[in-house]
């Protein structure tokens, strides 16, 4: 197991919700390994309503898969 997920179980939605973010991110840094680039990138894509919106996107596909692996929490 990688020692940044070591499981897709969480306790709660909002802990899964959480860690689709965590999941997102760690998508980017392993993408563009380089701090520098993704800190000149943030600067032009924060103020980009499109590239937000595309955000949201990956956190929600995150999102479903982390829900799916919990059962939806029920």
């Amino acid at each position: 197991m990688s020692a940044w997920l070591p499981s897709l179980i969480t306790a709660t939605p909002e802990e899964g919700y959480d860690l689709a973010i965590k999941l997102s991110r760690m998508a980017v840094k392993k993408t563009q390994g380089s701090d520098e680039v993704r800190a000149r990138l943030r600067a032009i894509y924060e103020n980009d309503a499109q590239a937000l919106v595309a955000v949201s996107h990956v956190v929600a596909v995150n999102f479903a898969t982390v829900a799916a692996a919990n059962g939806y929490w029920r």
